[in-house]
């Protein structure tokens, strides 16, 4: 759906130029183990396969959380109380927006921050239409290191930022702890943040989940390095490299490289770099969380867990969270 006009000229936009991504993948390259950035994952075919791996049947993160998440929203809500703005890190194709707008009385703005433009304007041009009386105040940067939100026309009671899905579990417990300061930093003294993480549990279904039989995850990760050789020019072969995922038990985490075939060199900016058969290059981590673990970086990061709620199974949890 087309975005209404005025939202184009509203949109903050701070996504990485091609001076940026090369020097991270330069970076990545030069790193042993190799490593590619997780965040350049989302361009429009990206997002467009992100969303389509949440619809298989392995995957089972997007429906167990849109469940729970309707099951407690008038839990939050209450919690939240009315005119909230809503802060939103990561907000894809905003269907799990879309529940939590509906729920909570009387939303002052909306700010997504999200790194792929397509996939923000597409969700807030849909937004607009359902909330009219929302002002939408689309960021378009990397979440991690976000600018300063824009001003709303009308004051807010309190600041909601809203980080569902496992996001956060692609991040290293330093980062983790850095996301969840800057969140911190973001609410204000008065704030809530409500986080989705995802829990440890049988190693199988995890492993299954990020190796669909459709394929879909795979074609996403390989996705990555189209999407470099098309904006700096690399020359990745996407034939000479395959996705692989494996869960770590020992490490509570999923992780996911891209594997070459055979020995080959890749050339980017000028670099070549020189691939081994059978060399991995990490591209992604997904940790999966126990309650002590997270309450722990939510501390180390100036937070605590006001309510917790988790899906039967503990196949999925939300945590509210409030300053310490």
């Amino acid at each position: 759906m087309a975005m209404p006009e005025p939202f184009p000229a509203a949109l903050v936009d701070r996504r990485p130029d091609r001076a940026t991504i090369t020097a991270d993948v330069l970076a990545g390259l030069s790193a042993r183990p190799r490593t590619l950035p997780s965040k350049y994952f989302y361009d429009a075919r990206g997002s467009a396969l992100f969303e389509r791996i949440t619809h298989q049947p392995e995957y089972y993160l997007t429906g167990t959380e849109l469940e729970l998440l309707q099951q407690v929203l008038p839990q939050i809500a209450a919690q939240v109380g009315p005119q909230a703005r809503v802060v939103e890190y990561g907000s894809g194709s905003g269907r799990k927006t879309r529940l939590l707008l509906r729920a909570l009385a009387d939303v002052v703005a909306y700010t997504p921050v999200e790194i792929s433009r397509t996939a923000l304007l597409d969700s807030v041009g849909a937004l607009a239409v359902d909330f009219p009386d929302i002002e939408m105040l689309p960021v378009c940067a990397d979440f991690t290191a976000p600018p300063a939100l824009p001003p709303a026309r009308r004051p807010a009671r309190r600041t909601l930022l809203f980080f569902p899905g496992s996001t956060l579990g692609n991040f290293v417990a330093e980062q983790a702890i850095a996301i969840l300061r800057g969140m911190r930093a973001a609410m204000g003294p008065h704030g809530l943040a409500l986080v989705g993480i995802d829990l440890d549990k049988d190693p199988a279904v995890i492993e299954a989940a990020y190796n669909d039989a459709a394929g879909v995850t795979a074609a996403f990760t390989l996705n990555l390095l189209a999407r470099l050789n098309r904006e700096i020019g690399s020359d990745f072969d996407l034939h000479g490299f395959a996705h692989r995922a494996r869960y770590v038990v020992e490490r509570q985490r999923i992780e996911t490289f891209l594997v070459s075939h055979r020995e080959q060199v890749v050339h980017v900016a000028g670099h070549a770099f020189a691939f081994a058969a059978g060399e991995a290059m990490r591209v992604e981590y997904s940790h999966k969380y126990d309650d002590a673990r997270f309450a722990g970086m939510a501390a180390a990061a100036g937070l605590r867990v006001r309510q917790a709620w988790d899906a039967p199974g503990r196949m999925f949890g939300l945590r509210l969270l409030q300053p310490a």
